[in-house]
C-alpha cells in the first residue's frame, strides 16, 4: 500500500467503495444488510482493492447482486441505479488499476477513455429502470425473454465488431 501512487490509491478506494455502496443502497428502501454480510462484502472488497485482477471482485459483486435479489421482494427500485453505479465504478477502477503495478502513475488519458466508456454503459441503467417501470404492470408477451437474449447477443456482436482492435500487418 505504501508503494501506491496517489492515482492508484484513489482507484483502490473506488474499488473498495463500489460494492459497499451497492450493498447499502438496499437500506434506502428499508432492507438493511446483516452485519455478517457487510463484513464479508467488505473483506472481499478489500481483497479486490489489493488485487484488482483477482476473482475477489467477481465474488463481491455477485454477493451484492444476490443480496439485491434475495432481500427485496420487488427489485424495481430507483436505488438499483445507484447500486449499478457503485458496481460499475468499482469494476472500471479495477480495470484501470490493473494496467500496471501500484507504483506506476495512472495515465490521465486511460482514465478519460474508461470514464467515457463507463458513462456510456451507465446510461443504460436508468434507461433500463425507466423502461422496466413503464412496462411493470403489462402482461408478458410470449417469447420476450428469448427476443431479449437474441437482441443482447446481437448487440454484443455488433459492438465487438465495431470496436475490434486490428494489429498492424
Amino acid at each position: 500500500m505504501s508503494g501506491w501512487t496517489w492515482g492508484q490509491a484513489t482507484l483502490r478506494l473506488l474499488i473498495l467503495a463500489g460494492p459497499l455502496v451497492a450493498l447499502f443502497s438496499t437500506a434506502l428502501v428499508g432492507s438493511r444488510p446483516a452485519p455478517w454480510l457487510v463484513a464479508l462484502t467488505a473483506a472481499l472488497s478489500v481483497a479486490f482493492a489489493a488485487m484488482p485482477e483477482s476473482p475477489f471482485g467477481s465474488a463481491a459483486m455477485l454477493l451484492v447482486l444476490a443480496w439485491w435479489g434475495i432481500s427485496l421482494d420487488d427489485g424495481l427500485h430507483p436505488e438499483a441505479v445507484l447500486a449499478a453505479g457503485g458496481l460499475l465504478i468499482s469494476h472500471v477502477a479495477a480495470l484501470v488499476a490493473s494496467y500496471g503495478p501500484g507504483d506506476l502513475p495512472v495515465d490521465a488519458g486511460v482514465v478519460r477513455t474508461w470514464l467515457g466508456r463507463a458513462l456510456l454503459v451507465f446510461v443504460t441503467a436508468p434507461a433500463a429502470w425507466i423502461l422496466a417501470a413503464a412496462v411493470r404492470d403489462q402482461p408478458e408477451p410470449p417469447g420476450i425473454w428469448l427476443a431479449g437474449l437474441v437482441a443482447s447477443i446481437a448487440a454484443a456482436l455488433v459492438a465487438s465488431a465495431a470496436f475490434a482492435v486490428r494489429g498492424q500487418d
